[in-house]
């Protein structure tokens, strides 16, 4: 009985072409280097004191034939006037040039591991399509887990570094006080019934206390059940105030690109409909969990005209899972507009710079326009990581909760959940009555096939679409509320 099959094949396919192709071909790499994005040089010290006048400072001369910064050259600093009509020259972005940028490395490997994670799945979904999934190991599974995983960690890299530094008290204070509200709104939502929110959450627990129990009793093991529903919703809150707090920032840079290009395409009205559209489509994809709006409006009302409903069950499933995909994939397409517009920052710093009055030494002017671009790839994470994590938490909750590609097409027959059965009673007994020196290879292939066997009794499809169900709508929601948040800031404090 195949415990792997094509899974360990296709596993290994994909590990050789990341060994063979992973130095040479970058998907990461092409988005910020061959999209067609600029960045902005500073002006040289020369070029500053040509534009203001001021004349070059002669050497100090030597003490003894010795410098006296003991062999390290000086830093030339000088003032300039803030309202000082500065050109600034503007190049294509280069392989050279982002590799030496903070968290390049990650970047480049979250967006091209996340690449190789997908091709996984797409060609394991293709497999199973024409061969049905038995008592295979879905491993496309442990790839998608990985990337969330990844995403997650460098969203939470990425927050520590607001709470390092001395001059960050007000970012430190947004992320706690944001993690609380989220963690609020948590547990609000869990409260709400099934009838009006389906996240599933509570028939997953019934699930799991059910088959859990059974399990337990067949095994001889007396139990009362796992823990309460109230200290597991709460654990679940706590997740997702943190996984707000991770939100937040990357909510509010999007809001500010978004903000700018609104601005920068105010005379094209046809890309201002699109970034409006872009930017609403998560909130659609929330409200497709509000049962009485989405579900019952379109499986189960009978409009005049027609003797059934617009949609089944299952088309209404598979439409709410390609919704969640098209949507992230068209953000991802978008993503060359949203950086351009943050690079561009450094433009409009010094238009707004040339307002005010007074003087700014030259190594402030310059590390204020040179700062947009080194931290292009720190931006970069910022916008994609939620996107991944919204991907693939959708490939997790419809592998993982038996859903299908294809309700639009035709219904879908979904696996029913295995109860106990007498071959599993067997296979109970047997592990327990032989010594491991009278363990042969099938037998040790029989004990793993019961393990396998025993974790998808206890977690059916019901537990699965209730985590991951309630996992994916929760990471939209974010997604939402965290730019929604930002574009109102943007619209009542933006000064430009």
């Amino acid at each position: 009985m195949a415990l792997l099959g094509a899974q360990l094949v296709i596993t290994l396919i994909m590990i050789s072409v990341i060994q063979k192709l992973g130095s040479h071909f970058s998907i990461a790499r092409w988005l910020l280097c061959s999209t067609g994005l600029v960045r902005y040089l500073y002006p040289t010290d020369s070029e500053l004191r040509q534009l203001a006048n001021i004349p070059k400072e002669k050497a100090k001369p030597k003490r003894n034939g010795r410098t006296p910064t003991n062999g390290k050259s000086p830093v030339d600093t000088f003032h300039v006037p803030r309202s000082l009509d500065i050109k600034l020259d503007s190049i294509k972005i280069t392989s050279m040039d982002v590799i030496h940028l903070r968290y390049y490395n990650e970047y480049q490997w979250l967006v091209d591991f996340s690449l190789y994670a997908a091709t996984v799945f797409l060609t394991t979904e293709i497999y199973h399509s024409f061969f049905p999934l038995k008592d295979e190991v879905n491993l496309s599974m442990i790839w998608c887990s990985l990337v969330v995983l990844f995403a997650m960690k460098l969203l939470l890299s990425l927050t520590v570094q607001y709470f390092k530094g001395e001059e960050s008290v007000g970012e430190r204070s947004t992320c706690i006080v944001m993690g609380f509200i989220y963690l609020l709104i948590a547990m609000m939502v869990m409260i709400v019934d099934e009838n009006i929110l389906e996240v599933g959450l509570d028939s997953a627990y019934n699930s799991f206390n059910e088959t859990a129990s059974t399990f337990l009793d067949n095994q001889g093991l007396s139990s009362t059940g796992p823990a309460s529903k109230i200290v597991i919703k709460f654990f679940i809150a706590v997740w997702c105030g943190v996984l707000g707090s991770f939100f937040t920032f990357p909510g509010l840079r999007i809001a500010k690109t978004h903000w700018d290009l609104l601005r920068y395409f105010r005379e094209d009205k046809l890309k201002q409909v699109l970034l409006n559209v872009t930017f609403a489509l998560p909130f659609i994809l929330v409200i497709l969990w509000i049962k009485p709006i989405t579900r019952d409006y379109l499986t189960v009302r009978i409009f005049s005209g027609r003797s059934e409903p617009l949609l089944s069950e299952d088309t209404f499933e598979s439409l709410r899972l390609v919704a969640i995909i098209s949507t992230m994939c068209l953000k991802i397409i978008l993503m060359p507009w949203y950086l351009q517009a943050y690079l561009d920052m450094a433009y409009y710093r010094l238009e707004n710079q040339k307002k005010e009055a007074g003087r700014i030494t030259n190594i402030d002017l310059q590390k204020q326009i040179a700062s947009v671009f080194y931290y292009l790839s720190v931006v970069t994470l910022q916008y994609i990581a939620p996107i991944i994590i919204c991907i693939f938490m959708t490939f997790m909750f419809k592998s993982l909760g038996e859903y299908s590609w294809t309700g639009f097409f035709k219904d879908s027959a979904g696996l029913d959940e295995c109860p106990l059965t007498a071959e599993t009673d067997e296979l109970s007994l047997e592990p327990f009555s032989q010594s491991e020196e009278e363990k042969t290879v099938s037998q040790s292939a029989a004990d793993i096939q019961f393990t396998l066997e025993s974790i998808k009794m206890i977690f059916t499809k019901t537990v699965f679409r209730g985590l991951f169900g309630f996992s994916t709508w929760w990471c939209c929601f974010l997604y939402f509320a965290t730019t929604a948040v930002g574009l109102v800031y943007q619209s009542y404090f933006s000064s430009i």
